[in-house]
């Protein structure tokens, strides 16, 4: 009868392990059975998603999961969540989901969907999927994120660095960008033109310094294209990284220009015409020129408050100590009493004349700041647009009546 029962115990153990898989996942594939690939997925046609997004995916070959890990969720119901986002404070975290479910998302609402699958042999391949498992626990899936050097694009091609030992950094680092951070956000934001012209305002000189490919490439449609370009030794020699790229979904949205554009000429000629307007008014139609003049100090006393807002409350290093300040300050409100005044014909005061002096000199340091060498910020825009529109006001306002 013990007999009888131990075969019968055999055989079942047998069956259940014919029916089971061969195996619970990627978390315990060995690294020969997992293929890794790049998704990039292209931008959407909401202004957050017009930077665009990527995930790497972990499949394994023999028990067919797949699994996208992705570092772009955030959650709007954190305490204090707005209060943070308008500090520089945000808190970003590390995901996993379905692969599939997932891409066939991107496809339906017509973003382009692109994968690579990379070259990584057994050891790399494990290395990459044990770290992006570390990740995903809940004490070290939230990280605080930052636009340009700490994104979920920067944190998917750093874990590609770490699986490589730095041979991603390495050749990247060597290479020139093509654009500047501030070049690449007006390029990509231009189908929002006003939220495109607040951004530019708002950026300092930290946003134009020159970058390396490694460092453009916090954008996932860059490092798509920088990945293309890195090798990789093994016992075979070198060979590339992207072993293959196959579109998934084609894009089927208006996709960004190749270019960012040149904000010069519109901005030009809307300072040169608002500054005419200003003192065409200022001679036929006093109570029109206050309306005007009003509207622009105004505007420039509340774009001061922001940018020294962001300079000095905030963590958006991207915007600190923006030359923009001497073009547009909170003093311009000041000026507002005089600005009324001049329609009855009053001459402006000591102080009046003071800060308007003030206010020129302040456009002269903003002239001598970008003409000098080693300058770094590039706010030609707002120079051409505000210098007629102050030129216009210091004028009528020190004008005899």
């Amino acid at each position: 009868m013990d007999l009888l029962r131990r075969v019968t115990l055999l055989l079942a153990l047998l069956v259940l392990a014919a029916l089971a898989p061969a195996r619970a996942g990627i978390a315990e594939a060995p690294g020969a059975d997992l293929e890794v690939s790049l998704v990039t997925y292209g931008p959407g046609d909401i202004y957050w998603e017009r930077f665009g997004h990527d995930a790497i995916e972990v499949r394994d070959r023999v028990s067919g999961e797949s699994v996208n890990f992705n570092y772009g969720v955030f959650d709007f119901e954190e305490k204090n969540f707005l209060l943070n986002f308008a500090r520089g404070r945000m808190h970003y975290m590390m995901d996993a989901e379905a692969s599939a479910p997932e891409e066939a998302y991107y496809a339906e609402v017509g973003r382009s969907v692109t994968r690579q699958r990379l070259a990584l042999d057994a050891d790399q391949a494990a290395h990459l999927r044990d770290d992006l498992l570390w990740n995903l626990r809940p004490q070290n899936a939230v990280y605080d994120y930052d636009y340009y050097a700490d994104n979920c694009t920067t944190r998917v091609r750093d874990a590609f660095d770490r699986a490589l030992d730095g041979a991603v950094k390495s050749q990247l680092q060597a290479r020139a960008g093509e654009f500047t951070y501030r070049q690449q956000t007006v390029r990509l934001m231009s189908a929002q033109p006003w939220l495109m012209l607040m951004l530019d305002l708002g950026l300092g000189p930290y946003a134009d310094q020159p970058l390396t490919a490694w460092q453009e490439s916090f954008l996932p449609a860059v490092l798509q294209a920088r990945l293309r370009q890195v090798r990789i030794t093994g016992p075979g020699g070198s060979r590339p990284l992207v072993q293959d790229e196959r579109v998934i979904s084609p894009n089927r949205l208006v996709p960004p220009p190749s270019s960012p554009p040149d904000l010069r000429l519109p901005l030009g000629a809307a300072g040169l015409l608002l500054g005419a307007l200003l003192l065409a008014t200022r001679w036929w139609w006093p109570t029109g020129h206050a309306l005007l003049g009003t509207l622009f100090l105004l505007l420039a006393g509340a774009v001061g408050v922001v940018l020294l807002g962001l300079w000095t409350l905030t963590t958006h290093h991207s915007a600190w100590a923006n030359a923009n300040l001497l073009l547009f300050n909170p003093l311009a409100w000041l000026l507002l009493p005089a600005l009324w005044r001049t329609r009855r014909g009053f001459a402006a005061s000591r102080f009046v004349d003071g800060l308007i002096v003030l206010q020129l000199f302040a456009l002269l340091a903003a002239l001598a700041l970008h003409l000098l060498p080693g300058t770094v910020q590039q706010n030609q825009p707002w120079l051409l647009f505000a210098l007629p529109c102050w030129l216009a006001l210091a004028w009528s306002l020190r004008r005899k009546p």
